[in-house]
């Protein structure tokens, strides 16, 4: 499978949920490096001005989700991914568009849960995500357990 079909065909899982699509999420980057996800200010805009948490709550799970989904199905994986639990740490408000950044799970990490998957069909795997504001200072991050379960 190509980069820009794996993205045409994340960027469509996106667009599907509804309260995504109107976020206005585009996947801008996927790559050894992860994945990069961005949304207008406009449309998740708070009262102060700044990006609304939820928005940018939402946008960090997305994120964690978004890479573990495309690097299993990168490795010939079939599997439902979702977030199990999640911690998030504000640091400072966002006054840009929003952006979120997640690397690729850690090599030892994803082996154990594709170790997970072949014996029992499902397994969990922690990941992080973080949104930076244009000078690169962490404004939120994200630390999440996300399962797979094997599709049958």
């Amino acid at each position: 499978m190509s980069d820009a079909h794996e993205r045409h065909r994340l960027q469509s899982l996106l667009d599907a949920m509804p309260p995504v699509a109107a976020m206005g999420i585009r996947l801008a980057r996927l790559d050894a490096a992860g994945l990069r996800l961005e949304a207008p200010l406009a449309r998740n805009v708070n009262d102060k001005g700044c990006a609304f948490g939820g928005s940018l709550a939402s946008l960090l799970t997305l994120a964690a989700w978004g890479v573990l989904e495309s690097r299993l199905r990168q490795t010939g994986i079939e599997a439902e991914v979702y977030v199990a639990h999640s911690e998030l740490e504000y640091s400072s408000p966002l006054y840009e568009d929003l952006a979120a950044e997640a690397p690729p799970p850690e090599a030892s990490a994803f082996s154990a849960l594709l170790e997970k998957l072949r014996a029992r069909g499902r397994g969990g795997i922690v990941l992080t995500a973080e949104a930076r504001d244009a000078g690169g200072r962490v404004a939120a991050r994200l630390q999440g357990r996300y399962a797979a379960v094997l599709r049958r």
